[in-house]
């Protein structure tokens, strides 16, 4: 299995055109701004899948997310590692394509920046998510994931795109 800090990356400008190439420890280390995906799966009842990642991870150990998803490589479109993403982290194969929601430039002020694509897929195979990724996983009622919000530790990027997506929703309903 290959190093995921090895992984090339496009690094990419505040534009989100690509700029140069990186490998993913490189881009983490020094704070260069590429590009991720991030993917709500939910279930045949509507709930979200929820997880605490391994604490392994490069970045984030431990803490929990409410989105499937990660970088995406080098060359590699936003949909495509869209379904990759969402496939390995859930341990299926033949999801349908996620749906792109919106994109946004998430930056932490601290040197952690990426532009960040927002997808939502439907999954209604049993999962088996990645041991190497995934420490625990759910499907939650909404209601639950936005209760457990000030009780658990979530990952600041995935927080940041949920809250993106509460205000995407309501516009979109209006």
């Amino acid at each position: 299995m290959t190093n995921p800090a090895d992984e090339i990356l496009d690094i990419v400008d505040e534009h989100d055109q690509v700029i140069g190439q990186s490998p993913r420890g490189e881009a983490y280390a020094k704070g260069l701004r590429h590009r991720c995906v991030f993917i709500q799966a939910r279930d045949a009842e509507g709930r979200v899948f929820v997880h605490r990642r391994t604490r392994t991870k490069l970045v984030f150990p431990s803490l929990y997310d409410m989105f499937v998803g990660g970088v995406v490589g080098a060359g590699e479109t936003y949909d495509e590692a869209a379904l990759r993403e969402a496939e390995e982290e859930l341990g299926v194969t033949g999801l349908p394509a996620p749906q792109f929601l919106f994109k946004f430039l998430y930056d932490d002020g601290a040197g952690r920046t990426w532009w960040s694509a927002v997808y939502e897929v439907g999954c209604e195979l049993p999962v088996r998510p990645q041991v190497e990724e995934v420490a625990w996983h759910d499907f939650l009622p909404e209601a639950e994931v936005e209760r457990r919000l000030t009780d658990w530790e979530w990952v600041p990027d995935g927080l940041a795109a949920f809250e993106r997506l509460k205000a995407h929703r309501i516009k979109s309903s209006t």
